[in-house]
């Protein structure tokens, strides 16, 4: 990956975290907690796949999917507006587990340590 790809990924992720939290109005991508963790760009600068992370059920992500697919087009216009790129990326929103993942890790490790005895890891 380029240097220039990676700029481009760090600078769609910060606006899109901007754009979703703020200007996005679709219940379904309000409900829960939604936050994007990672934007991979691809080399010729034409599509970005926005990976986002959701703590909620199964039924709540789909929802949150669905919510951000359709407002993929919104999204597109206001990036445009925003940034001063000759081509702004088509976005595609896919599900990142990472972050579930990890509470689900913590929790196991907080409740070993609990039957143990032992005081919990520090956060």
């Amino acid at each position: 990956m380029t240097r220039r790809q990676d700029r481009i990924n760090d600078l769609l992720r910060e606006e899109i975290s901007a754009l979703i939290s703020r200007e996005v109005k679709d219940p379904r991508v309000q409900q829960g907690m939604t936050s994007v963790t990672e934007v991979q760009v691809s080399p010729d600068l034409r599509h970005a796949t926005v990976f986002v992370s959701h703590l909620g059920g199964d039924a709540e992500r789909d929802d949150v999917l669905k919510g951000l697919q359709q407002a993929a087009h919104f999204l597109h216009t206001e990036l445009v507006r925003r940034l001063a790129l000759r081509n702004v990326p088509q976005l595609v929103f896919r599900f990142d587990p990472s972050i579930e993942r990890g509470a689900r890790l913590a929790s196991l490790i907080q409740s070993t340590s609990r039957e143990r005895g032992e005081a919990p890891p520090p956060p």
